[in-house]
């Protein structure tokens, strides 16, 4: 009678260092609410943003990147350019570089909203404000 042996095998990806994404996960306060980094890495970032019922971003550019905003939970008013749109859960929206762009929760629950930036440069001051509530553009 043949014998057999069981192996077990522990299966890994290793992803060479150019490939692999630094984990962030930090979460900064905003007066309209917060975001969290939840990971980042050559040429993306991915952000989790929460926007409280009734506030909005400031009206903003960015020179070096886009940013595809796709809607998990609550409604989002979106100005992108010259159109304004609202959308719902599961719904999304893409955001060129160098048009000028507003997020906004009109609704009554938080706005939940996954973001994903593209771009050579992705720091926090590429952002041209053109109108802000909370008084942070440049005079």
């Amino acid at each position: 009678m043949a014998r057999y042996q069981e192996t077990t095998q522990t299966d890994t990806l290793h992803l060479p260092s150019a490939i692999s994404s630094k984990s962030v996960a930090a979460t900064e306060l905003r007066p309209w609410g917060a975001f969290t980094v939840l990971e980042e890495g050559r040429g993306y970032k991915i952000k989790r943003i929460e926007v409280k019922p009734g506030h909005r971003l400031s009206l903003q550019m960015h020179h070096h990147r886009s940013e595809h905003w796709i809607v998990v939970s609550g409604t989002a008013r979106v100005v992108c350019g010259d159109k304004e749109v609202l959308l719902s859960n599961n719904e999304s929206t893409y955001v060129p570089q160098c048009t000028a762009h507003r997020l906004e929760n009109p609704g009554v629950i938080p706005l939940v909203l996954i973001e994903v930036q593209n771009g050579e440069y992705l720091g926090e001051d590429d952002i041209i404000r053109y109108q802000d509530d909370y008084a942070r553009t440049k005079d």
